[in-house]
């Protein structure tokens, strides 16, 4: 089973290193997607942070935009990290960028500040327990609808999900805590597993 990790910009090397690390345990293979061949060979994706902008802008370029909506809504589990849980969203609160609308939050770009007031947190997240999260120009959800609540901070959601959409407004990959792509891969193959005994 390959899990997709969107090479576009951002922290692409690091989502890597984490799948092909669970690869053995969880029988995964990394997958770094450039376009929609790729796109079409993977169980799960990953849209890493960055500059949601210029995320946004070569996805509709490379005419991937639309076929990562349709691939999402016919079952495609998707994570996506800061820049990419704006690039999910309903409302990115930027006229730039327009949400794919597949997780029913509105988040605002770089709420929590610069680069320079980046900060780690420790927070408890629901299905996982302690996390130490990385905020790095980070983006806030000011409402989330229809999802649940996976993780806040100070009152604020920091991770929400919505069946197989996972936005999370830190960066799990600069960690050397597995716990939450564990999480990703452990969700995608429970539905699968599920498929295969329904179609039996």
């Amino acid at each position: 089973m390959n899990i997709g990790i969107l090479n576009i910009q951002g922290d692409v090397s690091e989502h890597y290193d984490f799948i092909k690390k669970l690869g053995k345990k969880y029988g995964v293979s990394p997958l770094l997607v450039k376009n929609n061949n790729d796109l079409n060979n993977v169980s799960g994706l990953i849209i890493p942070g960055g500059e949601s902008t210029v995320i946004y802008n070569i996805l509709v370029k490379n005419n991937m935009y639309d076929n990562i909506i349709n691939l999402n809504k016919n079952g495609l589990y998707i994570m996506g990290t800061c820049a990419g849980a704006i690039i999910l969203s309903e409302d990115t609160s930027d006229i730039r960028v327009k949400g794919m609308g597949l997780i029913d939050i509105k988040i605002k770009r770089n709420a929590y500040g610069r680069q320079i007031n980046s900060f780690i947190e420790n927070i408890y997240i629901k299905h996982i327990g302690n996390f130490s999260a990385v905020f790095i120009r980070a983006p806030e959800i000011e409402e989330y609808k229809n999802s649940e609540l996976l993780s806040e901070y100070n009152n604020k959601p920091v991770f929400v999900r919505n069946k197989n959409v996972l936005a999370l407004t830190f960066h799990p990959e600069l960690t050397g805590d597995s716990s939450i792509h564990e999480y990703f891969i452990k969700n995608i193959l429970e539905n699968e597993a599920g498929s295969n005994h329904a179609q039996q």
